[in-house]
């Protein structure tokens, strides 16, 4: 126990007058109150607390210490609520998926900045699913399961995967009904080992298809842009394929064969001691990601 925490329960029996009642309201046992008391009379060598059958009553020495200790535990108390009351300030590390972060996590960053003057923001875009802790990282947008149970997450919404086609490609290539029917197109892979393969929902039956994937692009925008010109059928989530989609440019494909959605989390550290600017762009985030038509798929 520390000392503060000492002044803090000495204070309370001289207030309730009582080692029952100081124990109620700390919400602790009485012998844990009372061997608290005991160990700060040993410590200053002085008796405190004068106890009768009835009520217990400072001595002198206790009366002056109580008007101290009451003073110490009051400005920790002051100083403790203007930490919490903190301006929202310094520097976050931000990190999120490179075209997710592109079209809708460097926007908001942009918005947060304008209502919080003394923020700045380091924005960084990767793939990879970033370690929190060894990279410095505040807040991180994850698509997908968290395995890491140590961070806490606040979803937004939902993504899926979808195959995707031009209208000409499929005019001139046929459109695939199942997902046998692949084997027989230009399939649009990316050069990961996820990225080679797809996976199917629904109820589909027998082997996956061979996928004729004769050209391999690890960048999604390349990929798209493949796709616009009728290369071949290509898998993206959601979110990548949405304005496309709207516009006719790309169609939609295999919808009853679509793998379950995946959630978008932020992600932070840990819930205790957050400082202000963690919390204030949680909010503000989680507010204008869950907004989003595109989080909400069908």
């Amino acid at each position: 126990m520390d000392r503060l925490d000492e002044f803090a329960i000495f204070l309370r029996i001289v207030e309730e007058g009582s080692l029952v009642r100081a124990a109620q309201r700390l919400r602790r046992s009485a012998p844990a109150v009372t061997r608290a008391l005991a160990a700060l009379e040993d410590r200053l060598g002085v008796r405190l607390i004068d106890r009768t059958t009835r009520r217990l009553a400072p001595t002198e020495a206790g009366r002056a210490l109580y008007e101290r200790a009451r003073g110490v535990v009051e400005s920790y108390e002051a100083a403790a609520a203007g930490a919490r009351e903190a301006p929202v300030r310094g520097l976050l590390r931000i990190a999120a998926p490179v075209q997710f972060g592109r079209r809708h996590v460097a926007p908001l960053t942009a918005r947060f900045l304008d209502s919080h003057e003394s923020v700045e923001i380091e924005l960084l875009l990767n793939d990879r699913n970033v370690d929190l802790i060894e990279e410095g990282i505040d807040v991180a947008v994850r698509i997908g399961a968290l395995a890491d149970s140590s961070l806490v997450s606040r979803p937004v919404g939902h993504v899926r995967r979808q195959w995707v086609a031009s209208p000409a490609y499929l005019a001139r290539q046929g459109t695939p009904k199942a997902p046998a029917d692949l084997a027989r197109h230009e399939a649009l892979l990316g050069t990961s080992r996820g990225a080679m393969e797809w996976t199917f929902g629904g109820r589909r039956r027998g082997a996956p298809p061979h996928l004729a994937g004769r050209l391999r692009v690890d960048d999604i925008e390349t990929r798209l842009r493949l796709a616009r010109e009728g290369r071949g059928i290509a898998q993206f989530l959601s979110y990548q394929v949405a304005e496309d989609l709207a516009a006719g440019r790309l169609v939609r494909l295999l919808r009853t064969y679509e793998p379950p959605s995946l959630p978008v989390q932020l992600l932070t550290k840990g819930r205790a001691h957050r400082a202000p600017k963690i919390d204030a762009f949680l909010d503000f985030a989680a507010r204008k990601l869950s907004a989003l038509p595109i989080l909400r798929p069908d």
